[in-house]
C-alpha cells in the first residue's frame, strides 16, 4: 500500500483537528508536519485529548516552507491571503496542495477586492487551481496540483441546487440560499460570536447582502443568488435551505429524478425523502439532499445537510486529495455519522 505524506499548515484549529482525525484512519495517509504557530511546542493530544491514541507524540511545530519540500500532499488551513501568497512557494514543492481558504476558490479575480478586501496576485495559480467539489470536479480533479476547497455553506447549497439547474427545472434568478451552521465554523479562537454565553440558546444571522460566500456559490450554482447564514448552538453540522422558481418542467417526480440521476454513483451523497437533518451526518463525508414542490406558492424547495467540519471543510479536503493523488476516493473516510 502506496504511503501518502502529508502536511498540514494551520493544523491546531477546527479543521486542522478534523484532518488528523481523518488522517489517522486514512490507510495511505502519514503526517508528516503539523504546524500551529500560536500553539507551537504544544502536544496536539493536550489540546485536542481526543488525537490521544492516535497521537500521543505529535507535537505543533511552528511553520517551516523548507518543511513541506518533498511531501505528497500538503494542506493549507490558513487565512485567504496568507495561503495566496505562500501557494507559489509550495505549488511544485509538493505533488498536491490543498488549499482551504478562500483564496484560488474564484474564476474571477475582480470579486476579490470586493469580497475579500485583497488584490489576488497570483493569476496563473488562479487560473490553474481546480475547485475541490469531487461531485462536480472528479475529472479536472485528476493529477491537480492545487486544489481550491469549497466552503461548507457552498458544499450544502451546491449540492441541493445544482442538479436542479443543469435538468433547468428551476429558474436562475432569484434563488434564496438559507444555512443553519455549527459554532465551530467561528473558528477556535474565542471572539464574540463564539463565547458560550452569546451563542448559548441563541439564534443570529450574520454577512447580510455581502457575505463573502455568495460568489463562489454563484459560481458553482450558476444561478443568481440571495444567501443568508445563520449561527445556532449546536458544535458541529449545516443544513442548506433554498428556495427558487420552478420552470414549466418542474413537477415533484422530476425534481427527484434529477437529484437521484445526478448523484447516483456518487458515494457521498443520498437523496432522501424526509427533510434531511444534521445529527444523521455528525463525522461523516456524507451529504443528504431532498427537494420538493410547493404547488401552492409555485416555488422549489432543495435542502441539504452535511458535517461542516468533515464534508464541509476536511472531509471534502481528503476526498478531493484521494482523487487527485489516484487513490480511492472514499479511503479515510466514513459514509455513517455518529448517532444517536
Amino acid at each position: 500500500m502506496s504511503e501518502i505524506t502529508v502536511g498540514i499548515v494551520g493544523a491546531s484549529g477546527f479543521t486542522g483537528a478534523e484532518l488528523l482525525r481523518l488522517a489517522a484512519h486514512h490507510p495511505n495517509f502519514v503526517v508528516r508536519v503539523a504546524t500551529g504557530d500560536s500553539m507551537a511546542g504544544r502536544r496536539a493530544a493536550d489540546l485536542y485529548p481526543a488525537l490521544e491514541l492516535a497521537y500521543p507524540d505529535l507535537v505543533f511545530e511552528e511553520f517551516d516552507a523548507a518543511a513541506l519540500d518533498g511531501l505528497d500532499l500538503v494542506i493549507l488551513g490558513l487565512p485567504h491571503a496568507a495561503s495566496m501568497e505562500l501557494a507559489p512557494r509550495v505549488v511544485g514543492a509538493a505533488r498536491c496542495v490543498v488549499d482551504l481558504s478562500a483564496a484560488f476558490r474564484l474564476r474571477d479575480a475582480s470579486a476579490y477586492p470586493i469580497y475579500y478586501g485583497f488584490e489576488h496576485t497570483q493569476p496563473a495559480l488562479l487560473a490553474d487551481a481546480v475547485f475541490g467539489l469531487a461531485e462536480l470536479h472528479r475529472t479536472d480533479l485528476k493529477g491537480a496540483q492545487l486544489i481550491a476547497t469549497p466552503g461548507c455553506h457552498v458544499t450544502a447549497a451546491t449540492l441541493a441546487l445544482r442538479p436542479l439547474v443543469e435538468a433547468g427545472l428551476i429558474e436562475t434568478q432569484g434563488v434564496v440560499v438559507n444555512t443553519l451552521t455549527g459554532i465551530t465554523g467561528a473558528g477556535r479562537v474565542p471572539t464574540d460570536t463564539n463565547v458560550f454565553t452569546n451563542i448559548d440558546s441563541n439564534a443570529m444571522a450574520y454577512g447580510l447582502l455581502t457575505h463573502r460566500h455568495t460568489p463562489e456559490m454563484e459560481q458553482e450554482i450558476g444561478a443568481e443568488v440571495l444567501f443568508t447564514p445563520h449561527l445556532v448552538p449546536m458544535s458541529r453540522g449545516l443544513l442548506a435551505t433554498c428556495y427558487a422558481t420552478p420552470t414549466a418542467d418542474a413537477s415533484a417526480d422530476a425534481l427527484r429524478t434529477a437529484l437521484a440521476g445526478f448523484y447516483a454513483d456518487e458515494p457521498f451523497v443520498a437523496v432522501v425523502d424526509e427533510p434531511p437533518q444534521t445529527k444523521s451526518l455528525l463525522g461523516s463525508n456524507g451529504a443528504h439532499v431532498a427537494a420538493r414542490l410547493d404547488e401552492r406558492t409555485g416555488r422549489v424547495i432543495a435542502m441539504a445537510a452535511l458535517d461542516n467540519l468533515t464534508k464541509g471543510a476536511a472531509g471534502g479536503a481528503v476526498q478531493a486529495a484521494n482523487v487527485a493523488l489516484g487513490l480511492e476516493e472514499t479511503a479515510g473516510l466514513t459514509t455513517v455519522g455518529v448517532a444517536p
